[in-house]
């Protein structure tokens, strides 16, 4: 299985708007889990998984066998931040409005194509930043709250991702765990830039910086990719909690074949939390299977693939339309003033801390011979 990332021209990965070859239907194991993990107080991660033809978010108490419908189904994972009540403000309210608007612009759509699906996915991600971006400026408890979204739709047998952040998305084929997200990160600029090496980026101080997040700004740009399915191939969603800690050919082997979900769910946040456990962990698997896949070959290609939208689409993508006029409130959170007052005084102490050492080094400094 050739790794990396590969072009939507190759010949043996045709273009994702190609019939479904061989026809019939492709069935879905799948199973989800979150965990606060060891050293935070609050979850700031939120998930959802929905059949797109009803937009309802299936619970996990135990897994979930189904079959995909002509609607396709969604996998999404949202890492939340700006602190306790903002950062799971934030994370829910990217899901609630993903799953909105693909209910209420996707889900009845007559004819469903990979280009309408992948706009539909785009449009809804923009709508989920502009409607936090315009949250926060109205609310001052969630100013600087941003989350992170890996948004992944089965649409016939073909994977399509919209990706904001450094959360991410692995197939796991043959034994390997692949990432095909590309994360949108200070570490992954430098990698691709060629100045640091992957092993040095997994180690460095700065590996949590990102550079693109859902919310904080008014324009945020999307990564829009896809990955053609094959029989058996297994779908990883995680939060970073996860990826700071386990590693891919980890992941790999505690999904195995993908018999059991469940277990490797339990396994994962259990590696992420014996490594230390210091940010929330979220973990959203599917086994895909079903007559509606071809059998892996050595010549399938599993990897970072972007998707270049017609031209006529791409200029259409900025008519995603304004958000409402009033904000949403999918969750009821209440802000923990104290909390926010607390920092807001160290804040303050620190920026008179650095006062007095600035004039007392420009107080040296006139006074020396």
């Amino acid at each position: 299985m050739p790794i990396g990332t590969v072009t939507s021209g190759s010949h043996s990965n045709p273009t994702p708007t190609d019939p479904i070859v061989p026809p019939g239907a492709v069935t879905i194991q799948t199973y989800a889990q979150t965990d606060v993990g060891q050293t935070r107080e609050h979850n700031e991660d939120a998930f959802v998984v929905a059949d797109l033809a009803t937009a309802r978010p299936l619970t996990f108490d135990r897994l979930r066998r189904q079959r995909s419908g002509p609607m396709g189904t969604l996998f999404m994972v949202a890492d939340g931040m700006g602190g306790a009540a903002a950062g799971e403000y934030a994370s829910a309210a990217a899901v609630e409005v993903v799953l909105r608007y693909l209910r209420d612009h996707w889900s009845a759509r007559d004819r469903p194509t990979a280009e309408t699906f992948v706009v539909a996915m785009y449009r809804a991600a923009i709508r989920a930043n502009d409607e936090l971006h315009m949250i926060q400026k109205e609310r001052r408890d969630l100013e600087g709250m941003g989350t992170t979204a890996t948004i992944a739709g089965l649409l016939g047998d073909t994977l399509y991702l919209a990706q904001v952040g450094d959360s991410r998305a692995y197939l796991v084929r043959d034994g390997k765990a692949v990432q095909i997200t590309r994360d949108q990160s200070l570490m992954q600029r430098l990698i691709d830039a060629g100045e640091i090496s992957e092993e040095a980026a997994a180690q460095s101080d700065r590996r949590n910086i990102i550079l693109q997040a859902l919310g904080p700004e008014a324009h945020v740009k999307i990564d829009l990719t896809y990955q053609r399915l094959r029989r058996g191939d297994v779908l990883v969603v995680c939060s970073d909690g996860l990826t700071g800690q386990v590693k891919p050919e980890d992941i790999a082997s505690c999904i195995g074949d993908g018999g059991d979900l469940k277990r490797a769910c339990g396994e994962l946040i259990a590696l992420a939390n014996s490594a230390g456990g210091p940010d929330n962990i979220t973990v959203v698997t599917a086994l895909f299977d079903g007559d509606g896949l071809a059998a892996a070959s050595d010549d399938d290609e599993a990897g970072y693939h972007e998707f270049s939208l017609p031209t006529q689409v791409t200029l259409d993508l900025s008519a995603a339309g304004p958000p409402p006029e009033a904000p949403p409130t999918p969750l009821q959170i209440e802000v923990d003033d104290e909390r926010r007052r607390r920092g807001q005084r160290w804040m303050r102490i620190l920026a008179a801390i650095g006062i007095v050492l600035a004039l007392y080094v420009l107080w040296r400094y006139l006074r020396a011979p």
